[in-house]
């Protein structure tokens, strides 16, 4: 592979363990090795392997290598350790402070870099690594464009905002962790649960977190739990996995993934990779935690705050039942007090009136109850006389109401026949009448009586009454007047008879 970065070949070197260098083996010296205690000749230490694995690669390539890559993940502890990527490999780096401080920049990851360095293997931890002495940058990566366009696009849709995201549970009973099953998170979750409140049901749904298989078990366990809520009475979900790449964390990048993660029914946290780590799935998740450990504190509450909680309000329940008990006690001895006096002063009120009436009664003679009976014998034959004298007025009356009552009704007998009368001549008279007998009236279109053919026009729309209905017509052109005809002769007055003479033998309304 190194061929792809050099101009020319290199030829496998043959390995001689004698020329390796190492502490324990410098050159020009045999190995310790000679073949005593059982052990063969030709075998190595630790020392002489890592040194000939140094040898090779200072022999075996150049000193100075330029690696145009993107930058994987980066932490910077006084000097800056991060890797190197493409599509098919990975390699370790480092960069000394004294070399970082030179660049004009902080590396991110998903940068595209120009690295010069050189490949140095460090005996101690037994790793290769690529030593940077100085970056220059290109550009962002494929994989880190792609994941800034998506994140562009699902917040202009607005799969991050605020106000779609579910509230957390206070008291969750039943947790859902997505996860895989052999992966570290899913213990530190199950961990920390178990130590906060072992009283949450746990449901493991195991699934692929990495690859190109990650992204449907995904979904398929979020859609799962989505529909089984109510059945299985889920609270919340936990999805989580640990640390990676960007190309390792990608399946959470997914938008199919993030769609799943936005129409979860089911409130979710979500903590994937490390802290500097933020996937698109944790952004539309409901909350996002740093860590598995702290996602599945924000869920769980803690045993130990909840019985100070208890603990604390056991003792002001107490507090608050001692001190209405005693509120209670106070009142009722006050008003049992204010009782007894109210009893006592009732009891010497009604002793003093009691003294008082002895004392009247004491006072009374015989002669003042006669007087007394004698007064209230003449108050009731005088209230007897105003009776009787009542009674007899009331005697005198009664032949007066009789007649006024006879005259009222004949006076309204006398005024209903004569409203019968009128009745009955203005049904004669009326229109109604007049049409039986044969006759019509003509209307325009507007409802207006035609009283002559002045009134109407050729073409005009007419509307004839009849006893039976009407008729709607038009006026033709040969509509003319008829000659004046005389008046009628005036009818000779009728003499009005007197209905319903009044009787001479009754009495009047006055008499």
């Amino acid at each position: 592979p190194l061929n792809r970065w050099f101009s020319r070949p290199m030829a496998r070197l043959p390995f001689d363990p004698s020329k390796a260098r190492g502490p324990d083996n410098p050159p020009g010296n045999p190995p310790k090795n000679s073949g005593g205690g059982g052990v063969p000749p030709d075998a190595l230490t630790v020392t002489q392997l890592a040194g000939a694995i140094e040898g090779a690669l200072a022999k075996g390539l150049p000193t100075r290598i330029k690696l145009v890559a993107e930058i994987g993940s980066f932490t910077d502890r006084t000097h800056w350790y991060f890797n190197l990527k493409d599509e098919n490999a990975t390699i370790d780096c480092v960069m000394f402070r004294s070399a970082a401080r030179a660049v004009g920049f902080t590396p991110a990851r998903g940068d595209r870099i120009l690295a010069t360095g050189r490949v140095q293997f460090y005996t101690p931890s037994g790793r290769t690594q690529f030593y940077v002495e100085r970056i220059e940058q290109i550009g962002a990566g494929p994989l880190e464009a792609r994941y800034r366009a998506l994140f562009e696009q699902l917040k202009a849709e607005g799969y991050f905002d605020p106000d779609r995201k579910q509230p957390l549970p206070s008291f969750p009973r039943h947790i859902a962790i997505i996860t895989s099953k052999t992966g570290a998170a899913l213990q530190d979750v199950l961990d920390t649960l178990r130590r906060r409140c072992p009283a949450i049901d746990i449901t493991l749904i195991d699934v692929t977190v990495q690859g190109e298989r990650a992204a449907p078990s995904i979904i398929r366990a979020l859609d799962f739990v989505s529909d089984a809520r109510e059945r299985h009475a889920i609270d919340a979900v936990i999805l989580t996995r640990g640390g990676g790449s960007l190309e390792d964390l990608w399946a959470f990048n997914e938008r199919e993934v993030v769609l799943a993660v936005a129409r979860c029914k089911v409130p979710i946290v979500a903590a994937i990779g490390h802290e500097t780590d933020t996937t698109l799935s944790e952004l539309a998740a409901d909350e996002r935690a740093a860590t598995p450990t702290q996602a599945a504190m924000r869920l769980s509450p803690d045993r130990a705050a909840l019985s100070e909680q208890i603990t604390a309000l056991r003792a002001r329940i107490a507090l608050s039942l001692r001190r209405s008990l005693s509120e209670r006690a106070r009142s009722l001895h006050h008003g049992a007090r204010h009782a007894r006096s109210a009893i006592t002063s009732r009891i010497a009120r009604d002793r003093l009136r009691i003294e008082r009436m002895q004392s009247r009664l004491a006072r009374l003679r015989p002669e003042a109850q006669h007087a007394a009976r004698a007064a209230r014998l003449h108050h009731l034959e005088d209230r007897l006389h105003r009776i009787t004298r009542h009674r007899l007025r009331t005697l005198d009356v009664a032949p007066l109401r009789m007649r006024l009552t006879r005259a009222i009704r004949n006076r309204f007998s006398r005024e209903n026949d004569a409203l019968d009368a009128l009745e009955r001549e203005l049904v004669v008279i009326g229109p109604a009448r007049v049409l039986a007998r044969g006759y019509s009236i003509t209307t325009d279109a507007d409802g207006k009586l035609i009283r002559s053919v002045a009134n109407v026009s050729t073409g005009d729309l007419l509307r004839t009454r009849l006893t039976d209905g009407s008729i709607t017509s038009t006026v033709g052109e040969g509509a003319h007047a008829l000659p004046p005809q005389p008046p009628p002769a005036p009818a000779p007055p009728r003499k009005r008879r007197r209905r319903n003479p009044p009787d001479p033998n009754q009495p009047g309304l006055f008499s």
